[in-house]
């Protein structure tokens, strides 16, 4: 079997896929790139809501209000919106040890990297589109200042008072040569529920989306990869309290200047509310809110086309093209209309 391959059984180079279930317990954080990093951290202070937590030579991290760790969101200066790196949290010591020894078993590993801001010792390997993931155990927890210091207990501190406030940061979507190959090289490595998967139409196998998780809707979503180029990024996507939340969130980023690509509405694949915007950077960045929650052990992947509402549960708005470029933008792109999802 080859580098980084899945068999037809669900067996792959990793191992048995029951081995590798509850490996991970979360996505953690993600870390982005902006060519104008400090227009893009205002807006993501000021506008959205999130919390510096630290600067380290050319990055800043941040954090949204109901996230108990150091950050979720580390935004580094460089030359173009990009991907840097994602982060997963294991679920337990002895987790990172087994996911660890999976990824290697499929020659996709880069090795240890020593403790750095935010938490400790962590493995970094490439999946199969190229994008760079670190899996680890040890976090730092925050600390909230006195000013922002609340007294329930199950906060990490009090509610903010302007911006979008999203209260965790929920998933991100990239894109990749093969989403079905990708889909089950992270379920089957590192044990991710591979969710659902979308075809442009009935008896098409070219699959044009698809969402894995630890426990939430999804936490990693997936796009074809329309260019030559690896390791690009759609959307870094974060999660507020209320499906109202989602509207109120057009009339902030509106009065704020920042134009709406992409919503609002309800995605029928997962039943959330959406709404996409661009940060200065240029980084996509979604909103949402509702959802279901993947508790069954044994869920099985669910197939679906656009006409079942799977991007627009209501069947009646189209997906605008804009949606599927992804970042860095290459100097050429291939063609979008392979993946269904638009009329020529």
């Amino acid at each position: 079997m080859s580098q980084g391959e899945v068999g037809a059984d669900g067996r792959g180079a990793a191992g048995n896929l029951n081995e590798a279930r509850h490996l991970i317990s979360r996505l953690a954080h993600v870390e982005i790139s902006s060519p104008r990093p400090e227009e893009s951290v205002r807006w993501f202070t000021d506008v959205l809501g999130l919390q510096e937590s630290g600067r380290e030579g050319q990055s800043v991290y941040l954090r949204a209000w109901g996230e108990f760790f150091h950050h979720s969101l580390v935004v580094t200066e460089g030359p173009e919106p990009a991907l840097l790196h994602v982060g997963w949290r294991t679920s337990g010591p002895e987790e990172l040890e087994r996911a660890v020894e999976r990824i290697e078993r499929t020659g996709m590993g880069e090795g240890w990297r020593e403790a750095v801001t935010g938490h400790g010792p962590a493995y970094r390997y490439r999946g199969p589109g190229g994008h760079l993931h670190e899996v680890f155990w040890e976090v730092e927890r925050w600390q909230a200042p006195p000013e922002l210091a609340t007294d329930f207990p199950g906060r990490p501190q009090k509610y903010p008072r302007s911006g979008v406030c999203p209260r965790y940061i929920d998933h991100v979507t990239v894109a990749t040569p093969d989403v079905m190959a990708e889909a089950r090289w992270h379920q089957q490595t590192v044990g991710l529920k591979f969710t659902d998967y979308i075809v442009p139409e009935e008896g098409s196998d070219f699959v044009v989306f698809a969402t894995l998780t630890s426990h939430s809707t999804h936490e990693l979503g997936l796009v074809p990869e329309t260019s030559e180029a690896r390791g690009r990024v759609n959307h870094v996507a974060f999660w507020l309290e209320q499906r109202s939340d989602v509207e109120r969130a057009s009339r902030v980023l509106m009065d704020a200047g920042t134009p709406i690509e992409f919503g609002p509405g309800v995605h029928g694949i997962d039943e959330i509310t959406y709404l996409y915007v661009r940060e200065p950077g240029g980084m996509r960045v979604e909103l949402n809110s509702g959802g279901r929650r993947l508790l069954e052990p044994d869920w099985q992947t669910r197939r679906w086309t656009p006409a079942q509402g799977a991007m627009s549960a209501y069947r009646n708005i189209g997906m605008p093209e804009s949606m599927m470029e992804s970042f860095p933008m290459p100097e050429k792109a291939g063609d979008l209309y392979e993946t269904g999802l638009f009329s020529r």
